[in-house]
């Protein structure tokens, strides 16, 4: 607690990759940032599979070559067995972006480096920090009410509260609602296992994403370090109820009606109990309101279905960052900039979210889904519709094109004065 300021620029609720990222960012750039996050670090979480979107961010955060050293396994692509022939089949990143791998990654590693990050570039992190409520000064959000272990409820005040909690939505919740995707609730349910096998050489070191025949789920497996696999079933909740059986027996169940994963889990053994999360798929209705904005899970949560969760997070953190910086040193235009920042992050959620339920159909011809997504936005260049496929979801698809601050004022305006 010690050496915390009564007002910042800024306060970020949470330290999650959203927020670690938003408020390295701006701390970089020179402003006063405050993170409260409610947990102690490292933590686990789920979600370790990352795609090559997220480098834009690290190479920003001038964290590149530090992941690297760390010995996270590279990930060079994409394995499927979806379509209408259920044939194993892969993608490079390569083939649709500019950047060859990114990483399967531990979560608690992973997350614990872009908070030691945010720290390094400046911004001050509180730990068990447990975010009450928003303080208001007439309609604006002016601070927030905090509380931590073996000390009073404290008060800090900022020119904006940046709302990155996850799920939770600290800030937000008490400002807006969700709107919920019916069409996108799923639950999933995983375990991380030894001895299992490998993809074909030249698709080794990819994640598995495979249908199970006849039924609605699907499976992740995932390469980490240590010759521990991650390997996930996520079917829709409704169908992982009625079924009324020990989750183990629902997961081995459907392993058991894959074509590919079947072979790579037939020597394998569990090194940790099951586990199970709601993956309910939500976007608010508002992610800015005066003195407020809302970035990550927070604003958005997309089914994990190609992996594009921390990206997608990482990725409005940059845009986020960016208006933060210029709502700060022209605070008339506030409103206007964050606007621009919401209507171009809403649709690259919303986009990200149609082709999703577009894939979920498994039974179409690869082609269509290269179509999809070569119809989407053209905006990389002339490229063909595989390549299109590859960049979407890679997470290089072109959202810088979806804003312009610049009309707000010039790359200067996000440098604190």
């Amino acid at each position: 607690m010690a050496g915390i300021s009564d007002h910042y620029s800024v306060i970020v609720v949470g330290g999650g990759p959203a927020g670690a990222c938003t408020a390295g960012l701006l701390a970089k750039r020179g402003h006063r940032v405050l993170v409260l996050e409610r947990e102690s670090f490292p933590r686990y979480h789920v979600g370790e599979s990352m795609i090559t979107g997220i480098v834009s961010i690290l190479d920003q955060l001038d964290l590149t070559e530090r992941l690297d050293r760390m010995g996270f396994p590279r990930k060079y692509g994409l394995s499927l067995v979806w379509g209408k022939d259920r044939t194993l089949w892969d993608v490079k990143f390569k083939e649709g972006g500019p950047h060859e791998y990114s990483y399967h990654v531990t979560r608690a590693d992973f997350d614990q480096l872009l908070l030691t990050r945010a720290r390094e570039l400046g911004a001050h992190v509180v730990e068990r920090a447990t975010v009450k409520e928003p303080i208001f000064e007439g309609e604006r959000v002016a601070g927030v009410r905090y509380s931590s272990p073996g000390a009073e409820d404290r008060e800090v005040r900022s020119s904006l509260v940046i709302d990155a909690s996850g799920e939770a939505r600290t800030i937000s919740r008490h400002l807006t609602d969700v709107t919920w995707h019916e069409d996108l609730q799923n639950l999933a349910i995983w375990s991380y296992f030894k001895g299992c096998g490998s993809l074909p050489e030249e698709q080794q070191g990819n994640i598995l994403v495979e249908k199970v025949r006849d039924r609605n789920g699907w499976f992740w497996s995932i390469p980490l370090a240590g010759e521990i696999t991650s390997v996930g079933y996520v079917a829709p909740t409704e169908d992982i109820r009625s079924a009324k059986k020990p989750t183990p027996d629902m997961f081995w169940e459907n392993v058991d009606r894959t074509r590919e994963l079947r072979g790579l889990m037939a020597g394998a053994v569990p090194v940790g109990d099951f586990r199970t999360c709601r993956d309910w798929s939500y976007i608010s209705k508002r992610f800015h309101g005066p003195g407020w904005v809302a970035v990550g899970d927070a604003a958005c949560f997309i089914d994990p279905l190609l992996s594009t969760g921390v990206c997608l997070g990482m990725l409005c953190s940059g845009a986020l960052a960016y208006a933060c910086g210029m709502a700060l040193n022209r605070p008339e235009q506030e409103a206007d900039i964050f606007q621009e920042y919401e209507q171009g992050a809403r649709i690259f959620l919303t986009e990200s979210a149609d082709y999703v339920r577009f894939f979920y159909d498994s039974d179409r011809d690869r082609e269509d889904y290269f179509e999809l997504a070569h119809s989407m936005r053209a905006s990389i260049g002339d490229i063909a519709p595989r390549q299109s496929f590859v960049a979407l979801v890679s997470g290089y698809m072109a959202m810088s094109s979806l804003f312009d601050f610049n009309k707000f004022g010039t790359s200067d305006d996000i440098f604190a004065e």
